[in-house]
Order: structure tokens, then sequence, then C-alpha cells
């Protein structure tokens, strides 16, 4: 293999992308904002408006959103006025069976947790996002759900973060 020839030809290419302007650009926070415009958001509560209530839900999932806007973008959080807003509530908590078996019992049950989100973009309205996010966990039917709640409902919050991050600040 010759070096100098292949040398050549990797610096004639980086030389011809920084002629042309294309560079690629890498966001590594998972974040397409542009903090020279967005500085602020402001995360409303997601009041509990299903039929089954969980009451720590309400306050897990605006900790574990906040959380996780604070580690993910530049942008602080107020009380008032901001670039963006998040508000919304959690409009279902649910259990169903699954899985069930020959005995006609369910050895699964699934816990599901439904928010809507209204996302203002104060900037650009094109941007403004009214969507509905599911996610859910099954556990086994042989344990109480009073037993296991705290830490399924942890783990669907992060999931569901995660959903409304990527469609609403991450942009994708």
């Amino acid at each position: 293999m010759d070096w100098n020839k292949t040398i050549r030809y990797v610096c004639a290419l980086v030389l011809a992308l920084v002629m042309t302007g294309c560079i690629p650009s890498y966001k590594l926070n998972g974040s397409a904002l542009d903090y020279t415009v967005y500085k602020t958001v402001h995360v409303s509560e997601f009041p509990i408006r299903a039929a089954l209530v969980y009451p720590p839900l309400q306050q897990t999932f605006k900790n574990e959103l906040l959380d996780y806007i604070s580690r993910n973008t530049r942008l602080r959080t107020t009380d008032g006025a901001s670039d963006l807003q998040i508000e919304g509530e959690i409009t279902g908590y649910n259990l169903s069976p699954q899985a069930v078996t020959e005995d006609a019992y369910a050895s699964q049950t699934r816990l599901t947790i439904t928010v809507r989100v209204k996302y203002t973009d104060n900037k650009n309205d094109k941007n403004d996002i009214d969507q509905t996010f599911s996610a859910y966990r099954d556990f086994d039917a042989t344990l109480m759900l009073t037993d296991v709640q705290d830490d399924l409902c942890q783990q669907i919050s992060k999931e569901l973060v995660e959903l409304i991050f990527n469609s609403t600040l991450g942009n994708w």
C-alpha cells in the first residue's frame, strides 16, 4: 500500500470539505437546540387525570423530566415566562392482565402510564407539539402492585421522559 498516496488523498478530501463548508457537525448531548436563541424552559405540574391514581407518580415524573433536561441541555428552568414550555397531564395509569396461563390465570400484569404533553416553542410555533406518550412494564402477577409500583413508576417515567425529550427538545 502506498501511504504517501493515501495521505495525499485524505488531505485533499479534507481540504475539499473545508473549502466547500461541508464540515460534519455532531451534537453529543442529544439536544438540537440553538442556545443563542433558547435559554429558558418552564416545566409545569403534570396533574393526574387518570381513573386510577398513584399520588407519588406526579412528583416522580416531574422530577425525572427536570433532571433529564438539566443533564442533557444548557437550558435554565424558570417559573415564569420562558422560551420553551412543557406542560401536560398524566391521563392513564392502567393495569391489565398479560400472558394468560393454561388454567386461565394471568402470569404477568402490565402497568401502563400515559402522559399527554403540550410543548410550546415561544420562538417558533412550528415546533409546537400536543402529543400523547405511553410506556409500560410487566411484572409477575403473584406480586402485589404496592410492592413494585415505586420501582415500576420510576422505570416507566424514565422511558416516557426520553420519548418526550426526543420529540420536543431533541427535535428528532
